[in-house]
């Protein structure tokens, strides 16, 4: 798939949403475009194109943020509403209603003129089963961030309508039903698998695995037990092959491309002229990855202090030092290192350097595969010259002389998952663009949530089975749950869900779930509400949680521009 959009992009075709109806004739339009099955495929991959923009799912990760595992204070996209301070008016919500409504905007012009292609039935059903499941994704999106919304379908021509799309917002209950009959469509519809060349391509596992997801956040337990169960066992053998890939830390690299774990990905490219990748280096990486990160998004303490000890314990800083977790003074000398007057080397690492050291190795292997953590080492870049990096927590730090620092000299835990090493080999040439895809639906993902499934239908011991299958990933190889130790125990409901919202934190950290599930649990209010100091406690913001803030407003733009619109969301 990805040589398709290299095409559609280069021959300047995806400057907005409508580009591909157009008119008159200097532009395309339906009149001279939907024609032949290579404009369908090519409508179709701009179609797919849409989900790299931030606002959309093209910055997922930073949703993450918005919960306490990861934060974003750098003036992009999320400070004032993780502070409290948003409003209907904040860009952030406006431009994440317009960018989806883009996106279903995108599917339902593939819906309005697949019919005049000239190509087989069968294929045209495939390319509506594509846009549908596009649309539920999009609709899903706006669902769980705003409530119940205006519904339009392909019966809705955006280039002729604009100025008549005045519907008013749909109940939840109807938005959901909408999103689920489109998700109904695209099982049907879509394949199991496609040929390598088109890999990327919306499937019926990914569509089962969203509808499963859209029954799940609305407590239909067994409906969607039922869809994730066709992802796990595959009772009519229609050949999925999914599976939890043997190591964890390569799913987020090149390594992984076309694994059996992932189930729907953002496409990922790059190259000289190729420059439709994901921007981990500049969102997530330091100034310490290749050219120079502006550490927009990045993991809390919260979630460094998640990982257990190799033994499935809890982890406690006082259990190394006494008083640590009471005092930030004694966290600022525990950690605290000083450079040499010239700042090219480390005078004196902290006395107990062996012991932090030990405070991070001695746990889940996926903390240390997920965050670059202090005193660790990092293969990162001086510019865009590869270079090993150290990760010193003092002042004067710099990656010329090898150190790792981000650029408001603070000192955060930073993100090893997705984030380039070196120039990757020579393949990456701009921080923009990395060509590692970003998964939406993740096998691991889908067990976690049939494990919720079960747990909410009494069946803990089926639960705990699954759970232990993502503990028990060869490369991170944790303890199995009812194993032996205490501190393994989990056979009420109770304690089988605190292991799923513990698994769900470290697993699937840095992918963007967090903040939906905390809501969804309700669980938003005790969490969301703390003081965020960095590894050396220092205060940088207070994150802020009401009970508003369940749902986003409803832009107050659109409200002007449709008075038909209805009511505004509680609180607001």
């Amino acid at each position: 798939m990805k040589k398709y959009i290299l095409f559609l992009l280069a021959a300047g075709m995806m400057s907005s949403c409508y580009d591909l109806d157009q008119y008159p004739h200097d532009k395309l339009s339906s009149v001279t475009f939907w024609k032949t099955e290579d404009h369908a495929h090519q409508g179709m991959v701009a179609m797919y194109a849409t989900l790299r923009n931030e606002n959309g799912f093209g910055a997922y990760y930073d949703n993450d943020a918005l919960g306490e595992i990861g934060c974003d204070y750098n003036n992009w996209l999320m400070p004032s509403i993780i502070k409290g301070t948003y409003t209907d008016r904040t860009g952030t919500v406006q431009s994440r209603w317009q960018t989806c409504y883009d996106g279903v905007f995108r599917a339902n012009l593939l819906l309005q003129n697949i019919d005049n292609v000239d190509m087989s039935d069968e294929k045209k059903n495939v390319y509506k089963g594509e846009a549908k499941f596009i649309r539920a994704l999009y609709y899903f999106y706006l669902l769980d961030y705003f409530g119940g919304v205006p519904l339009y379908d392909e019966t809705t021509v955006v280039s002729s309508e604009f100025m008549e799309m005045k519907k008013s917002r749909s109940t939840v209950e109807e938005t959901r039903q909408f999103i689920l009959d489109d998700l109904d469509a695209a099982v049907e519809a879509l394949p199991v698998k496609w040929e390598s060349s088109e890999y990327g391509r919306a499937t019926r596992g990914a569509a089962v695995a969203l509808r499963g997801k859209v029954k799940l956040f609305a407590e239909d337990y067994a409906g969607a037990k039922t869809d994730f169960e066709e992802i796990v066992k595959d009772p009519e053998n229609r050949g999925y092959g999914y599976q939890l890939h043997e190591s964890y830390p390569e799913l987020f690299t090149l390594a992984a491309d076309q694994c059996s774990e992932m189930i729907f990905t953002i496409q990922a490219i790059n190259g000289t002229n190729q420059d439709y990748g994901m921007p981990y280096a500049l969102r997530m990486g330091t100034r310490a990855s290749f050219a120079g990160g502006w550490n927009n998004f990045m993991p809390t303490d919260i979630l460094a202090d998640m990982y257990e000890n190799r033994d499935g314990s809890k982890f406690n800083w006082n259990d190394y030092f006494p008083g640590f977790n009471e005092s930030r003074e004694v966290q600022n000398k525990t950690f605290q290192a000083v450079l040499t007057d010239d700042n090219t080397a480390v005078a004196t690492y902290p006395a107990d350097k062996d012991k932090i050291r030990k405070a991070y190795e001695d746990r889940d292997p996926r903390l240390e595969q997920t965050l670059i953590t202090p005193y660790s080492f990092y293969y990162g870049c001086n510019g865009r010259t590869p270079k090993m990096m150290e990760y010193v927590l003092a002042s004067g730090v710099n990656e010329a002389n090898g150190f790792i620092r981000d650029n408001l000299g603070h000192f955060n835990y930073y993100w090893r998952k997705f984030v380039p090493e070196g120039d990757m080999e020579g393949t990456l040439l701009d921080r923009s663009h990395s060509p590692v895809d970003f998964p939406l639906i993740r096998y691991a993902d889908v067990l976690l949530m049939l494990a919720e499934c079960y747990n909410e239908l009494d069946r803990q011991d089926d639960a705990v089975a699954l759970i232990n299958q993502v503990r028990q990933r060869p490369s991170t190889d944790m303890p199995a749950l009812n194993s032996g130790p205490a501190w393994l125990e989990a056979h009420s409901k109770e304690e089988v869900f605190e292991r799923i919202v513990q698994e769900r934190a470290v697993e699937l950290a840095c992918e963007g779930h967090r903040f939906s599930d905390l809501r969804r649990w309700g669980l938003a209010m005790e969490k969301l509400n703390f003081e965020y100091d960095d590894i050396r406690g220092n205060l940088r913001y207070v994150r802020v949680f009401k009970e508003r803030d369940y749902l986003w407003p409803i832009p107050a733009v659109e409200f002007e521009r449709n008075t038909n619109l209805g009511y505004q969301n509680p609180g607001w």
